[in-house]
């Protein structure tokens, strides 16, 4: 499939944990550049991190930086976000997109093709 797939979302406390993987059986996916952004509610959707094929390079948001960790298994065609000492300022949909055609990481949302249908992150103080 074209579209990837998030799951992992739910309902934490402040400063646990939560893993987000992302999925795709398109033949394609491992070889592309994969990103992850967020929206929460009322606001516009932003940057959280991104990833190479091969996971070599990655970036990450200022505010998610040394929090969360993006990874890749392209044996498994998955790929995962690492969130640790979650706030509730990280409270948002999270979705998993695709840029098909780049190999490298990029941060900018509109290289990015193809988008999962989001799954939902609630961190509660």
């Amino acid at each position: 499939q074209v579209q990837p797939v998030e799951s992992g979302g739910g309902l934490v406390q402040a400063g646990g944990s939560l893993r987000l993987s992302c999925a795709a059986s398109e033949r394609t996916f491992s070889d592309y550049a994969v990103g992850w952004f967020r929206q929460a509610a009322g606001k516009e959707r932003e940057f959280v991190s991104a990833a190479s094929w091969n996971a070599v390079i990655t970036y990450y948001a200022d505010s998610v930086k040394g929090r969360f960790t993006i990874s890749r298994d392209n044996a498994k065609n998955t790929v995962h976000l690492q969130m640790n000492s979650l706030k509730p300022e990280d409270t948002a949909v999270y979705y998993c997109a695709v840029s098909y055609g780049n190999s490298g990481a990029t941060t900018n949302i509109y290289d990015y093709n193809y988008w999962g249908q989001g799954t939902q992150v609630t961190v509660s103080s």
